[in-house]
């Protein structure tokens, strides 16, 4: 049985670094691609976000307890994006 591994062992060696070779850049490739899905995934969801006008409504008012008196279950959210109570704010102070 020894020398049946031995055998094995010796047989398989000198493709033991191609082999390697390739498993760690394939590893390495499918990291890049997993980090550069994610960044794009990121940034689609972040330019979406910036679609949400709340912050510059004349109904929000920046309290966590009630963020909009007019819709305060929508406020913030991607349901906001076309909010039909829009109102641009007026004073510039309330910025």
């Amino acid at each position: 049985m020894l020398k049946l591994i031995s055998f094995l062992i010796h047989g398989i060696q000198p493709f033991l670094v191609p082999i390697c070779f390739v498993v760690a850049w394939t590893v390495i490739i499918l990291i890049v691609l997993s980090l550069c899905a994610a960044a794009q995934d990121s940034l689609a969801t972040a330019k979406q976000m910036h679609q949400i006008p709340c912050t510059g409504c004349q109904f929000f008012t920046d309290n966590y307890r009630l963020k909009c008196t007019v819709r305060p279950s929508i406020a913030n959210t991607e349901e906001a994006i076309d909010c039909s109570d829009y109102q641009p704010k007026t004073n510039p102070y309330l910025y």
